[in-house]
């Protein structure tokens, strides 16, 4: 092992959500942060913020093609790809990371020294980054993750795309393949859709979104056949055509399109990076072993986010940076990872947002349930955006009054839920939750009041 060039006081590897660990608290440490691509990490790059800016686009572009319902008529003349883009990524995206990088380097935070290569551990706390070997009294991994490529498309020497690239894309594709049947997929098949391209889902299972609670998943399983063409299989072979690919499935059906994402899921960044002469573990999935305070099994050294947490969200990323940057200033008294009643939502049209256990789950853990299923058509604002396939369902103890679970599949999913998620991290009693407050008439979040009222308790 080399003498390390420079030893710091704090290592970060990672400028996601690594990158907010250094507040003025750090000040008086040496501190390297090494970031081998763009500031920001996968939320701020090619994620989170901008996906749901395409999103946004395209909520915009289907709601003109479904104003008909209600004595709309109204069309969308066309779609600049080439200004949707330059929005997302040219006067927004791209500044804030290279901004986010050159506060770093600034003379603002004099104690931090920026590397921008790749990192591999050489030895214990001890790092080899661009041919120069450091070493610190701290480490944190904060690596993120990378698309999972299955070989048959890694191995086909055809161009495809995935979430890292299939948006600054130079033209948008008039069809689309799009692999897969998670949150990643289903948001591309409704941006593209949303946007005009014609879409053909491929996934392996006849089930799209299987973690969702049943009630919601039989009800966007049959809404999303009604709008994208769904084929089951797995591909077998991908080519190139004069117009685009053409890709074999293992039941023989063959499909063509100008272009293909490939969004079959992520995995952990962590075994890029030597872990093993570090003396850090891994778990079999790839995850970097961390205890319930964010400490590898190497000491001295921390993972959060993607590349060790069993959640791949970046309001997780983001509460385990805070976590973590608190017990390296305080490692009397260590904060666990915070991974209690873990929400999420998908971007899709509709929206689907939830937390807490699905029916399934509660049920399986004998709580005796009381469960309400309510329709966004049943209150006045649904009838207001003739809504027909919007639900909110709520799972709860029927003796305790205690919010268990909630699941909305809707518009606005992803706001309406925020208030359930409020009663359960506060632990409110459902049985006097809905009368103790106003609900705004005739605001959408009578549909959540509604299903309150809904369930049937002792």
């Amino acid at each position: 092992m080399s003498q390390a060039t420079a030893h710091y006081d704090l290592i970060i590897i990672g400028a996601g959500s690594g990158n907010s660990i250094p507040s003025p608290e750090f000040d008086g440490l040496s501190i390297a942060i090494i970031e081998k691509g763009k500031f920001g990490g996968t939320c701020m790059n090619v994620g989170c913020i901008p996906t749901k800016m395409y999103v946004y686009a395209a909520d915009v572009a289907l709601a003109a093609r479904e104003a008909s319902a209600l004595g709309v008529d109204a069309q969308v003349n066309s779609v600049r790809w080439e200004a949707i883009v330059d929005r997302v990524f040219t006067q927004r995206i791209d500044k804030i990371a290279a901004g986010g990088e050159a506060y770093r380097r600034g003379e603002e935070t004099p104690n931090i020294t920026v590397y921008d290569q790749h990192a591999r551990f050489i030895g214990p706390k001890t790092i080899e980054v661009g041919g120069q070997t450091i070493a610190g009294g701290q480490i944190v991994i904060a690596t993120g993750s990378r698309p999972i490529i299955p070989e048959v498309y890694a191995n086909s020497g055809v161009k495809f795309y995935t979430n890292e690239d299939i948006m600054r894309t130079p033209t948008q594709p008039r069809s689309l393949i799009v692999v897969g049947g998670g949150f990643i997929a289903m948001e591309f098949a409704h941006v593209f859709d949303g946007l005009g391209t014609q879409v053909t889902i491929v996934n392996r299972s006849e089930k799209l979104l299987r973690f969702l609670d049943q009630d919601l998943a039989e009800r966007f399983n049959h809404d999303v056949r009604q709008r994208f063409d769904v084929r089951i299989g797995s591909g077998t072979q991908l080519e190139e055509t004069p117009d685009g690919v053409r890709l074999t499935l293992d039941t023989g059906e063959v499909i063509e399109a100008e272009a293909i994402l490939v969004a079959t899921g992520r995995q952990p960044n962590g075994d890029q990076m030597n872990l093993a002469a570090g003396g850090i573990g891994m778990h079999e999935d790839g995850r970097i072993k961390v205890d319930e305070f964010g400490r590898t099994e190497a000491q001295g050294v921390w993972a959060l986010g993607d590349v060790s947490s069993p959640y791949m969200l970046k309001h997780v990323a983001n509460a385990e940076t805070r976590a973590v940057a608190h017990n390296l200033l305080h490692p009397e008294s260590l904060q666990p990872m915070p991974h209690d009643l873990v929400p999420s939502a998908v971007f899709t049209h509709p929206q689907i947002a939830t937390v807490g256990m699905t029916e399934q789950e509660a049920r399986g853990q004998g709580f005796d349930v009381t469960v309400k299923v309510q329709n966004y058509g049943d209150v006045a604002y649904g009838w207001a955006m003739e809504d027909s396939t919007g639900v909110c369902k709520l799972v709860a103890d029927r003796a305790t009054g205690r919010l268990l679970g909630a699941h909305y599949y809707g518009p606005q999913a992803s706001t309406l839920i925020q208030q359930m998620i409020t009663v359960m991290a506060y632990d409110i009693d459902l049985r006097d939750f809905a009368r103790r407050q106003y609900w705004i008439h005739p605001a959408l979040p009578e549909v959540t009041e509604n299903a309150v009222l809904g369930l049937d308790f002792d």
